[in-house]
């Protein structure tokens, strides 16, 4: 596994311009691994769980610190939309879809639904990286997957309920919701906004010893969802949170923080693929028939791309560029959790679902890596410029280079 890491990062800008993406090599790691070396399947669930959950809040967290507060202020409304709307939408059209498709029963439907609704930024890295995508498309993609898996979890957690009980009342559900959203946000911003603070006053002063300022912020990061989850708060929100909080007060120390959890997060991310193609695929065998295959298809195309467009429509946003952010909705790490917290809830009873949500994660895997770095490309070259309010912030451009050798299209 070690050797494989390193060669990984050996070649990575090679095999990436291939379309060969991290998750796709990962992923096979595992399915090997498995093969010759079957895991226990309870300590490999507890094992995916605990590292999953960490590597979504590092990547949330890194991802939020290189937002500009004011990028965000100025295109509000496209979030809003995105979330307020297209979210939602997607959520009820995925669950149709299991109910109708699956003949899943509507606790279950909703169940599906709702955990592949979030999008995952990390897995659409070169999306999010490349140069030629405008940085307010980037903007846009990033904030959407950093947000909408907090949205969707208590919606979840409902579903789980009712697949449990076979009963349980949404209404007391998405009042719960909220108050865990604004928790989590409150929460996150309170832990991000300290710890900015003080590492820009510690590093002014010479306090800080430059290399414990990464590990430094690594923590800060967990303890913003720790402190979310002791509170009742949303822990993925408040990571997101609190990362855009950090960013906004660390100043210079923020980038370089940044980028270590970066890298922590981008390792920790390789060993979750890992984990699941060596404990998740093996659920699929003997499981996988044509009416689970065509959900897949159908939650990666109209289930993300038309409930998206509905939200856009009138945003001036164009209709390249709707179906582009359309179609960059990989299912990823958010998704991984909530088909974990199915096996810990349900046990056995929760196998089906599993099932539907671990085949639309490997086809998101490798559809989406395969066309991200050639439709990036190919959309960039004919986007229209960021408007003048909307530049990349300078912080933001200093992370972008460790992947944007990786993400250049070959000459």
């Amino acid at each position: 596994m070690t050797a494989v890491v390193f060669v990984w990062g050996t070649f990575s800008a090679r095999l990436t311009r291939s379309d060969v993406t991290g998750p796709i090599v990962f992923v096979g790691v595992g399915m090997l691994i498995a093969a010759t070396t079957p895991l226990d399947a309870h300590t490999g669930t507890e094992s995916v769980t605990v590292l999953t959950e960490a590597t979504l809040v590092w990547v949330l967290f890194s991802d939020a610190s290189r937002i500009g507060l004011r990028e965000l202020r100025t295109d509000a409304g496209l979030y809003g939309r995105l979330l307020g709307v297209g979210l939602p939408l997607t959520v009820a059209a995925g669950a149709v879809c299991a109910w109708w498709l699956l003949d899943a029963p509507v606790w279950s439907a909703l169940l599906i639904g709702a955990a592949l609704a979030p999008t995952d930024a990390a897995l659409g890295a070169i999306v999010i990286t490349h140069p030629a995508v405008p940085a307010r498309i980037r903007r846009l993609l990033n904030v959407e997957s950093g947000l909408n898996d907090g949205i969707v979890t208590p919606i979840v957690l409902v579903a789980l309920a009712g697949v449990a009980t076979a009963g349980g009342h949404g209404g007391s559900g998405m009042l719960d919701a909220v108050v865990q959203l604004a928790v989590g946000v409150a929460v996150g911003a309170a832990v991000g906004t300290a710890g900015g603070w003080l590492m820009r006053t510690a590093g002014a002063r010479g306090w800080v010893q430059e290399g414990f300022a990464g590990p430094a912020v690594l923590a800060l990061a967990l303890s913003s969802y720790a402190a979310a989850g002791a509170s009742h708060g949303n822990g993925f929100v408040a990571a997101f949170a609190g990362g855009i909080a950090f960013g906004h007060m660390a100043g210079d120390r923020g980038p370089r923080g940044a980028f270590y959890v970066e890298q922590t997060a981008g390792l920790a991310s390789l060993l979750v693929w890992t984990l699941v193609g060596a404990v998740a695929v093996p659920l699929l065998y003997g499981r996988l028939d044509w009416s689970v295959a065509g959900y897949a298809v159908l939650s990666l195309t109209v289930v993300r791309i038309i409930p998206v467009a509905l939200s856009l429509a009138g945003s001036g946003l164009g209709r390249r560029t709707v179906l582009f952010v359309a179609w960059f909705g990989p299912r990823g790490l958010a998704s991984v959790v909530f088909s974990l917290l199915a096996v810990e809830e349900l046990g056995a009873a929760g196998t089906p679902v599993v099932v539907v949500i671990v085949s639309t994660i490997l086809m998101s895997v490798l559809a989406h890596g395969v066309t991200a770095g050639p439709l990036a490309a190919r959309y960039g070259a004919g986007a229209p410029p960021d408007r003048p309010p909307l530049r990349e912030p300078a912080h933001t451009a200093r992370l972008s280079w460790r992947v944007r050798d990786s993400a250049r299209p070959p000459a």
